[in-house]
């Protein structure tokens, strides 16, 4: 999940006054727009990540991994850090760019994230990761919509599931050197729960900036970090549950 700030403490805007006067059916159309607008951003990204990965996957083997075979390149690490890159310039920096600039990062984070992820095309079977995929994709709708539709606050969700991020991170490092596969399956598993959960959340909270920033020059930068992070819950989410259930080479 992208680290970026809620408008609500950067724009100043009251939700109450910013739809003062506004008819109901045009705040409900205009939400409705909103979202759209970040379903559709989030979606492109993964088609262009997919394509990228396909089509750069006969090369994978020779550019990200060392002649030696026994690990990465340095231009596969370059390759598989830059996508951490691109998010934190996009969280971090997101007020000071013109959304022209901000898009364009989205873009091309989603084809660094399409080289970084090549590899699977040479680890799991085709048939496992479609599979997996159209499993995440039902998943995602129905979490999303759930998130959307709820009357429950999801807010309370947000320092537990971040806590289980850092905890995974930290888990997977400490696996790199105990190359445990029972740990590794609870890593995976887990993985998929905690981004399960923030799909759900994240959708609320999207949802629940409209009021901030619709009207303002922040509604279309809100709607591009809105959809790395939508972006980034599926990719890690269909990323993890391969992980869990692919059948490999």
């Amino acid at each position: 999940m992208a680290n970026w700030q809620d408008p609500q403490t950067t724009t100043g805007v009251n939700p109450a006054a910013a739809t003062v006067g506004v008819p109901r059916a045009a705040r409900d159309a205009g939400l409705r727009s909103y979202m759209l607008s970040v379903y559709n951003y989030m979606a492109s990204g993964v088609l262009l990540t997919g394509i990228v990965a396909m089509l750069f996957a006969p090369y994978a083997r020779d550019v990200l991994i060392n002649q030696a075979g026994t690990g990465m390149s340095l231009m596969g690490w370059v390759i598989m850090l830059s996508p951490l890159a691109f998010v934190m310039v996009m969280s971090f920096g997101m007020h000071r760019m013109q959304t022209a600039t901000l898009q364009l990062l989205f873009w091309a984070f989603a084809t660094v994230m399409g080289l970084s992820m090549s590899t699977i095309f040479i680890t799991y079977t085709g048939t496992s990761i479609a599979q997996t995929f159209f499993a995440v994709a039902a998943a995602f709708m129905g979490l999303s919509l759930w998130g959307y539709t709820t009357k429950k606050d999801l807010s309370g969700w947000g320092t537990f599931l971040i806590m289980g991020v850092v905890g995974l991170l930290v888990a997977m490092v400490i696996n790199i050197f105990l190359k445990s596969p029972a740990m590794q399956l609870a890593i995976s598993a887990i993985g998929v729960l905690i981004f399960a959960g923030l799909t759900a959340y994240d959708t609320q909270k999207i949802k629940s900036m409209y009021a901030y920033v619709a009207g303002t020059d922040m509604m279309g930068k809100v709607v591009i970090m809105g959809a790395l992070n939508l972006y980034l819950d599926f990719v890690n989410m269909f990323t993890f549950l391969l992980s869990f259930m692919g059948n490999r080479e």
